[in-house]
């Protein structure tokens, strides 16, 4: 009998439907959720027979055709040539500011961060950026960051075709509207519901008229995850494939 479909699978799905339309998607370090999402945006063009999509996947020797890391990524992302990238943060609040510096009261912060890394570089240039958070917490969502490594909004005049496009977590999906500079609950996962999404986000936000479960993949599109997606994914992120196969065992 096959597994049931993971959380985490359901996640990769949703990020690779996200980038339908992309033709080229980059991917930072240490992300290997978003990574295999953008494999499987690719097999699925494939198997469709449209346009290939390219993959850029920092950290990967097969699949990124840059040879000089981070610089190559932000020479092509000013050009234009990037469609889609991935930001996390250890705050995001509800105008979709990221905080990758700490918290607490800057520049004494209790908690320190990586940093951002050009982080508000491209969250300005990418179109299509995809916040993304397995955590959801209140101390993750919050009202409002306690540093703004890279704002999500920009002021009338300012040069920005990029921005976010939507914030996926371990318990929903959210879209953002720039206009309104809010974000808009549009389903949930993981076990989880409306409300008790609700419960775990500091911030306010608007809920769609059909909230519900967020769609899993179809049988083929599962079957591609686990088989060829999986494979690839291993050459980057060897125990976090190990871990899908041994949570797929154990449900």
């Amino acid at each position: 009998m096959n597994a049931p479909v993971l959380t985490r699978e359901i996640m990769i799905h949703t990020i690779a439907v996200l980038l339908d339309g992309v033709r080229h998607v980059a991917v930072g370090a240490s992300s290997p959720i978003p990574a295999a999402a953008a494999m499987l945006r690719r097999a699925l063009n494939e198997r469709q027979d449209r346009e290939r999509v390219r993959i850029s996947v920092l950290g990967s020797q097969e699949h990124n055709f840059f040879t000089n890391g981070g610089v190559e990524l932000f020479d092509c992302a000013a050009q234009g040539r990037v469609d889609a990238f991935f930001l996390g943060g250890g705050q995001i609040d509800g105008q979709a500011n990221i905080n990758l510096v700490g918290s607490g009261e800057y520049p004494k912060s209790d908690v320190r961060w990586p940093g951002c890394f050009g982080s508000a570089f491209l969250y300005f240039v990418v179109p299509r950026v995809i916040l993304f958070r397995e955590e959801h917490s209140p101390r993750v969502f919050v009202d409002k960051v306690d540093f703004v490594s890279a704002p999500g909004t920009s002021e009338p005049g300012v040069y920005r075709p990029g921005g976010p496009h939507a914030l996926l977590t371990g318990k929903a999906l959210f879209s953002f509207d720039k206009t309104r500079r809010r974000f808009m609950l549009r389903s949930t996962h993981g076990g989880a519901d409306a409300a008790e999404v609700r419960a775990n986000t500091g911030f306010e936000y608007d809920l769609a008229p059909d909230v519900g479960p967020t769609p899993g993949p179809d049988a083929a599109t599962l079957a591609l995850l686990r088989g060829r997606v999986t494979d690839e994914l291993a050459e980057t992120y060897p125990h976090f494939a190990q871990e899908l196969a041994a949570e797929r065992k154990a449900a």
